[in-house]
């Protein structure tokens, strides 16, 4: 979250960055509750003062023998009214808490101004779209037809949006998983981690999806634990309260889950396939680094993200988000989109953000100088990737006339030396 000194000398900054995303949220309330909060404090200081002194005085003279009833009445009355004001102050900094806590993340000077993604910015293309020769199928047709995705079938076991992997598919997600975790430990100076997929509510705060993405998010009702949108929630709160050497900066982990969204508000989008599925896998990475170093890093995480695509031989482009299209925590992201045949498109299958300071502020995590000051930390994540969108890319961009599919060559050491996935007999 921003710093309420932050928000109080940039006024108009934050203002025009509210209104950049798009978001209605009256400031002007938040601004005057905290004028409140600090008006009462300044009170209650000056009282507290003035008891001291008056304390004292009285010391002296009860000491010479003089009454001092009078003064002792005073300052039970001034004691009461202290009392007052400081329930006045918590009640105010609790109506300040809340409207800050809403307070969006302020988008990079570089952020495209505008309400929604058609004002994103393409940055960067990579590969070709392959030309078949033949009418490409939907990987749902395909993966159906190689009896490697079952979608009926995961509908049956749980609900819409969910799919049973079955044989070759099973093992091609699997393949997936270890081909990115092995590039970015062994290539990329990652540490792997494996943490909860279940977490607590300060967790879901911390990393800016509570309390404004609450319904997205699958909850257990008895034990008030959140399944994970992602592994950066988890990973990020791995320092969460805490205090890291600068020295030891940057930390590099990356994470393989499976996440769970609700994907409300998405009905009637991407119905067919694995696009947009309520359970799916993934590989994360995180970044927690030097604030100096912060943009440095996003270019970095993105070229680590890309660099799966790229072994993949993947077509894809890279495309900046405007402020409309930016998530809540986000100051600066991109997108990496890769090419669908099926819909003549790039599709999201990556996005890799700088969160600055604003989810250090709400984790509390932060590191020490030499000198011994402690400032907070800035996180970045991105995907690195998607598994199940990089399924729906591989069959539709390797697929043949027969029916069948050819696994890049990157990915044949992870399935037993397999160069094809073929159609049952």
């Amino acid at each position: 979250m921003l710093d309420l000194k932050f928000i109080r000398d940039n006024e108009e900054l934050v203002k025009q960055s509210i209104r950049d995303r798009g978001v209605e949220l009256g400031l002007d309330q938040l601004l005057e509750f905290d004028q409140k909060r600090r008006e009462l404090l300044q009170e209650s200081e000056q009282l507290k003062n003035m008891r001291n002194t008056v304390s004292k005085e009285m010391g002296q003279l009860m000491k010479q023998g003089e009454d001092v009833a009078e003064r002792r009445e005073e300052m039970r009355r001034v004691s009461d009214r202290i009392k007052e004001l400081e329930d006045r102050v918590r009640e105010a900094e609790k109506a300040v808490y809340q409207l800050q806590i809403r307070v969006p993340n302020v988008p990079h000077e570089s952020v495209p101004r505008g309400a929604d993604e058609s004002y994103n910015q393409e940055v960067r293309r990579w590969g070709e779209p392959r030309d078949f020769g033949f009418e490409p199928l939907p990987h749902w047709e395909l993966g159906e037809a190689l009896d490697i995705l079952d979608f009926e079938r995961g509908v049956k076991i749980a609900e819409s949006r969910f799919t049973l992997l079955r044989g070759m598919g099973a093992r091609l997600e699997r393949a997936l998983i270890n081909f990115m975790l092995d590039l970015h430990t062994q290539e990329h100076g990652y540490t792997e981690i494996f943490p909860p997929i279940l977490v607590n509510e300060q967790s879901m705060f911390s990393t800016g999806q509570l309390p404004k993405l609450e319904a997205e998010m699958y909850r257990c009702r008895d034990d008030n634990l959140f399944l994970i949108p992602t592994a950066e929630v988890p990973v990020t709160n791995i320092h969460r309260d805490e205090t890291l050497p600068e020295q030891s900066l940057p930390r590099l982990y990356c994470a393989y889950t499976p996440c769970f969204r609700r994907e409300a508000g998405s009905y009637g989008k991407d119905t067919r396939g694995l696009i947009r599925q309520h359970q799916f896998n993934k590989v994360e990475m995180v970044r927690f680094v030097h604030p100096d170093r912060s943009f440095d890093e996003l270019e970095i995480l993105t070229e680590n993200a890309e660099a799966v695509l790229q072994r993949l031989n993947l077509p894809y482009r890279v495309v900046i988000l405007s402020t409309g299209d930016l998530s809540f925590a986000a100051s600066k992201c991109y997108d990496l989109e890769v090419w669908l045949p099926s819909s003549g498109a790039y599709r999201e299958i990556s996005s890799c953000s700088n969160f600055t300071d604003f989810q250090a502020r709400r984790a509390d995590i932060r590191y020490r100088t030499p000198e011994g000051k402690s400032q907070y930390l800035h996180t970045l994540n991105g995907s690195g990737i998607a598994i199940g969108r990089t399924v729906a890319a591989l069959l539709e961009n390797y697929q043949e006339p027969d029916g069948s599919v050819v696994i890049p060559e990157s990915l044949v050491p992870y399935m037993d030396g397999r160069e094809r996935i073929e159609p049952p007999a």
